[in-house]
């Protein structure tokens, strides 16, 4: 029998997993609706630092519209399948609110999003396009065939002071590591996530990991554990990088 410790340790791994489900995905599933009849689409989704869904949406497409008459909206973020049954993937569906993302927010907010889908930027001019984030209310996180939890907000959402505290630093660090440390940026790249040899700069940090891309290429290095703060984004990158230099 599960003790109350074994419960605690399960939920905090399963909201981790969820996390970076949500973290690192390029693609996901948007479910809206249209007088009563429910729709699907593909959309490629960053995250603001607080873990709400980006989407950079065109008014030309009809769940676009549907968002812009019922807010009310689902995403499905599904990982990769152990073997050849498409159930034992984990996977995460999110339930929220959407809402176009105010302009005073866009240029940060968007960058963000780039850099997790840097061949956008073709595009990311276009006058019929905008930013539009979800506000999760709720998640149900299956972390295989016949495991399931569901998830209050409360329970998965980061820590406040810790999104601000990263975010506040994130311009510099950024910096800081992109123009003195690229070496590193590429070594953590090939070993931790394995990306290929190339020229990988940082392009974003959160509580949960930080985004690396190299031209249209984007890879996820998820940080040991919850960062709280600037000093705890410097001790896991150290670290890594470290790490990185002995397994290249």
């Amino acid at each position: 029998m599960a003790t109350g410790d074994g419960r605690d340790e399960a939920l905090a791994g399963a909201i981790r997993e969820a996390r970076q489900l949500i973290r690192g995905a390029t693609a996901a599933t948007l479910a809206t609706s249209a007088d009563g009849q429910p729709f699907v689409a593909l959309v490629t989704p960053a995250t603001a630092p607080d873990l709400a869904p980006l989407l950079w949406l065109s008014t030309l497409s009809e769940h676009t519209r549907h968002l812009a008459a019922d807010p009310r909206c689902a995403l499905l973020f599904t990982g990769v399948a152990d073997g050849p049954n498409p159930q034992t993937a984990p996977r995460v569906t999110l339930t929220g609110l959407a809402e176009r993302v105010p302009e005073a927010e866009v240029p940060v907010l968007k960058a963000r999003w780039l850099a997790r889908h840097p061949y956008a930027a073709l595009y990311a001019g276009f006058a019929d396009f905008a930013l539009w984030r979800i506000r999760p209310q709720a998640a149900l996180y299956v972390g295989g065939f016949a495991l399931a939890l569901r998830l209050r907000a409360s329970q998965f959402l980061p820590d406040p002071a810790a999104v601000a505290a990263v975010a506040t630093a994130e311009p510099g660090i950024i910096a800081h590591m992109n123009d003195d440390h690229a070496d590193a940026c590429a070594n953590i790249a090939r070993a931790f996530c394995d990306g290929e040899a190339g020229e990988w700069r940082m392009g974003a940090i959160d509580v949960d990991g930080c985004d690396l891309t190299d031209g249209n290429r984007t890879l996820r290095f998820v940080f040991p554990e919850v960062i709280l703060d600037a000093h705890g984004v410097h001790v896991s990158l150290v670290r890594a990088a470290r790490e990185a230099r002995i397994l290249r």
